[in-house]
């Protein structure tokens, strides 16, 4: 393996060269501690996120693991390397040579986002309301009020502020005008912490709304330690009809903030030009909604990446510092908010107007290239056929490769949790399987496919002839008729690499955690040294004036 040092790393990350800085662990030791640029990809899913985040196969790859993780080192490698990945590197003596050589690592996730947004707060000088102040507005019969909130709506339906509507962050200039009676009610955007409160709030602002706009100070979490009761389960949206009427003036604000931040468009030419040049790296997103873009049917290049999460998390999404990002531009108002957070981010940004016709973009580019596995020995089965399955298979191992924390609360009886790192090392929760005859039946179920077939495949390296590979849906544990087992202790806190344990329970009443995070997120400044803060890019930023 071709290694790098720390100190060599340092220099790299700050070149502004393009470069994947791969955490290959599972996710919970990642969001345990890891370097502030690190983009996870697990080896539970490597070969599939790999081709997804890194679609170049040229890009300079370093990736690391804990120094003692020799054999994750290899697989690792070789793996990346039967992808075609022609430049891959890893960091000599793992995380653990990168603390001693005195850089920072970092617990949580999406670090170079919420630091941006702790910092956007100071440059801009985001007005603020605290909970307090929220909750004596919401009582004032004579106020006018819209509080939106900008997460996505899976997480607003866990918990929201009594009466909030969910509007995600990216959807916030198209929607909120329409919202309001008038430009006298004040607008409050609240998330659970602070950060995509803060950048809601101010892309409102710098969009040109003439309403008082707020961010709620802390989110749910400071609603919550403040003693006022939250929401569960709502369903409140954003209208999922455009104003028609209001598009022109909407457009007029995307085209003076696309000025203001000097946002460059590019040509369908030169899009394509740029894919086929390999000439570094280029994606290319579609930042609308779910709806939205199934509806557009795009080729497999252009990917999904709602605009708010763009911002709020964007090493999720793109997995190669320095690359293009070029976004779909539909309607002049959506994509240019995004955008100009991107650039203030560190990426090199452009608009893709849709001048051209969608048709013409869907025939033009091309598709995205796929990860094909040769599974031998295995065989997938239809979810609706796996009562039977199991019924008919009395000698069958079952192998359950959902999320540990999901393993806890229930499986099936006699079932073993089966994470693929754990495979390099023979892990002791694995016996049962490295026990069987290699002629055993092995059943995988979880709620990946993609997880169960890199699974398989290293299974039948290891020989075991006879896989059967199905993906469940939770409602299988709540109809199924086979037994079900709820040992909470089967697995220790250790034994749960996948799952992210930093301050987990923060919604789950628990004071102590919330306010931990919270110092967690103001704390990020502090802690983030200048190389990391210097890719963020605030000379566009006008303070708001109180």
């Amino acid at each position: 393996m071709k290694k790098i040092s720390a100190s060599s790393l340092k220099k790299l990350l700050r070149s502004g060269q393009e470069i994947a800085l791969l955490d290959v662990r599972e996710h919970g030791q990642y969001g345990a501690c890891h370097l502030f640029f690190a983009v996870s990809i697990p080896y539970s899913l490597l070969e599939y996120r790999v081709r997804e985040l890194v679609p170049n196969l040229h890009t300079p790859i370093v990736f690391y693991t804990n120094a003692q993780q020799h054999q994750l080192m290899q697989q690792v490698s070789e793996r990346l390397k039967s992808l075609a990945y022609d430049n891959v590197t890893v960091l000599e003596g793992g995380i653990e040579a990168w603390q001693e050589a005195g850089y920072n690592t970092f617990a949580g996730v999406n670090l170079p986002s919420k630091t941006f947004g702790e910092l956007a707060e100071l440059k801009y000088r985001t007005p603020h309301l605290s909970a307090q102040q929220l909750h004596a507005l919401m009582n004032d019969p004579s106020a006018k009020l819209l509080i939106l909130d900008g997460r996505p709506l899976a997480e607003y339906q866990k918990m929201n502020i009594p009466g909030a509507i969910c509007c995600p962050n990216g959807e916030l200039a198209l929607r909120a005008t329409q919202m309001v009676a008038d430009e006298s009610t004040t607008i409050v955007i609240n998330c659970a912490g602070r950060t995509r409160s803060i950048i809601g709030a101010q892309s409102l602002i710098n969009f040109g709304i003439k309403n008082p706009v707020y961010a709620l100070e802390n989110g749910t979490q400071g609603w919550y330690l403040e003693d006022f009761k939250l929401e569960h389960g709502a369903t409140r949206q954003y209208p999922e009809a455009i104003d028609s009427s209001l598009q022109s003036a909407l457009q007029v604000k995307g085209q003076a903030l696309q000025q203001r931040f000097g946002l460059p468009t590019i040509t369908l030419e030169d899009l394509i030009n740029l894919l086929a040049s390999e000439q570094g790296t280029t994606y290319v997103c579609d930042i609308r909604t779910q709806e939205e873009f199934k509806r557009a049917a795009w080729p497999s290049i252009v990917r999904h990446t709602p605009g708010g999460q763009l911002i709020q998390a964007t090493d999720e999404f793109i997995g190669v510092r320095n690359a293009n990002l070029v976004l779909i531009d539909t309607d002049g108002i959506r994509a240019p908010v995004v955008a100009s957070w991107l650039k203030q981010l560190g990426w090199s940004v452009y608009l893709l107007p849709l001048s051209e016709g969608t048709k013409d973009l869907s025939k033009r580019l091309p598709e995205r290239p796929s990860v094909e596995l040769v599974l031998r020995h295995s065989t997938e089965i239809a979810a609706e056929a796996l009562e039977d399955f199991i019924q008919q298979h009395a000698d069958l191992l079952i192998a359950d490769t959902r999320n540990s924390m999901d393993f806890k609360k229930q499986h099936l009886n006699n079932a073993i949790w089966l994470n693929r790192s754990h495979l390099l090392h023979q892990h002791e929760l694995l016996q049962p399987l490295f026990n069987a005859p290699k002629s055993q039946a092995i059943l995988l179920m979880g709620d990946n496919q993609a997880k169960n077939r890199l699974l398989a495949a290293d299974l039948a390296h290891l020989g075991f002839k006879h896989i059967y590979l199905v993906q469940i849906e939770p409602k299988f544990f709540a109809n199924t008729h086979h037994a079900l087992s709820q040992d909470d202790a089967l697995l220790s806190e250790a034994d749960c690499i996948d799952y992210l344990f930093f301050l987990h329970d923060r919604h789950q009443y628990n004071k102590a955690a919330a306010r931990q995070y919270l110092k967690w997120e103001t704390d990020l400044i502090s802690k983030t040294d200048e190389d990391e803060k210097a890719v963020f890019n605030f000379s566009y930023a006008k303070p708001h004036s109180n």
